[in-house]
């Protein structure tokens, strides 16, 4: 017990993680996950699904969730460095509509706990990225909704630097605005 340092965020539900790292000369070791450590945080979700993405600078992936399925995620940043980005879409949620973001890198090997209920995207900051995902239902790509990522009501703070190109799936670029889900 004790691998991880949980931080809840402002918006019920979130966390960041920091799993305790020990390394030496040789490299390091740490653990991920271990289902007694999130437990004891009040963290009981059963990960069914693991996946993992790699993306250049600029990909913008999301805004993303699943309307009858709905997955709560864990995700890390392998390679790299992203900016995160979790949106609350609970209805009658005191924190509805509201965001919350963090920067994962390879570095600092913090994770984002995004619960059900969540629509969930990521910036790709670095010259490229591998994501990893542990996600608590199945994808079925019929169930799946997205909202624009750059919508205005939301006004996430995107850390987009000036020579960037933000590069989006056709699917993440017909995505509706928060207010017409």
């Amino acid at each position: 017990m004790g691998q991880f340092r949980f931080e809840k965020c402002d918006i019920e539900g979130l966390y960041i993680i920091t799993p305790n790292c020990i390394g030496d000369n040789r490299g390091y070791f740490m653990e991920t996950y271990n289902y007694d450590d999130f437990k004891a945080e009040g963290i009981t979700d059963i990960f069914v699904q693991d996946n993992q993405s790699k993306s250049k600078k600029g990909v913008l992936r999301g805004l993303h969730f699943q309307r009858n399925h709905p997955q709560g995620k864990l995700v890390r940043v392998l390679k790299g460095e992203v900016f995160d980005v979790a949106v609350d879409i609970r209805k009658g949620s005191k924190t509805y509509g509201q965001w919350q973001g963090v920067i994962l890198t390879e570095e600092n090997k913090k994770q984002f706990f995004v619960p059900k209920g969540f629509a969930h995207g990521f910036l790709v900051l670095s010259e490229e990225a591998e994501f990893s995902y542990k996600c608590t239902d199945f994808y079925h790509p019929e169930d799946e909704g997205g909202i624009i990522w750059n919508d205005s009501d939301l006004n996430i703070n995107w850390p987009i630097d000036k020579d960037m190109v933000i590069a989006l799936s056709e699917r993440d670029k017909k995505h509706p605005k928060f207010s017409d889900m």
